[in-house]
């Protein structure tokens, strides 16, 4: 097995996993919020095909210019649009079906997949000016694909505890 298999199937066995949590639920119940947070599981679908999509996206293109928004000031009453668009990204909004972002999910692992199998993983590029990133870093296509694992591990976990929350169904156990 080579590498680029092994990164896919990581990638393959988390997101299985990951897909589990909302097997068999209805739209109603992929949008609802069963514990104080705000997070569902069908956000939670959007959120983690967004992330993949965006850290995908590094791998080629570089880092995206950052938003223009003051997170400090933010008067989280009344949010300015381009908050309420983030927040979104958040959310299984009344128009999305839990079919609709799942089959986004897949095209976006699609993509991810395709670029595995055929990017140079070591391939570099810097990452963008944050806090939680240390100035001047940098990060291979390799360890992208290794971090978009452990997002998706990451929000597997937050979603099998939604699952159990709802209806008591559980991914592993």
């Amino acid at each position: 097995m080579s590498e680029r298999d092994d990164l896919l199937d990581l990638l393959h066995k988390h997101r299985d996993l990951f897909r589990v949590t909302v097997r068999g639920l209805s739209d109603d119940d992929a949008r609802s919020r069963p514990t104080v947070s705000e997070l569902s599981l069908g956000g939670l679908v959007k959120h983690v095909a967004e992330v993949e999509r965006t850290w995908a996206r590094f791998v080629v293109e570089g880092p995206a210019p950052e938003p223009d928004i003051d997170w400090a000031n933010v008067d989280w009453s009344n949010p300015p649009e381009r908050v309420k668009a983030y927040q979104d990204g958040f959310r299984m909004l009344g128009d999305e079906t839990l079919a609709g972002l799942l089959a986004t999910y897949d095209e976006v692992a699609a993509a991810t997949d395709e670029l595995v199998r055929t990017v140079d993983l070591d391939a570099r590029q810097p990452l963008p000016a944050a806090p939680w990133f240390e100035p001047g870093a940098t990060w291979s296509a390799r360890r992208v694909f290794t971090h978009i694992v452990a997002e998706t591990a990451q929000h597997a976990g937050h979603a099998d505890i939604l699952r159990e929350t709802i209806d008591g169904q559980k991914s592993m156990g």
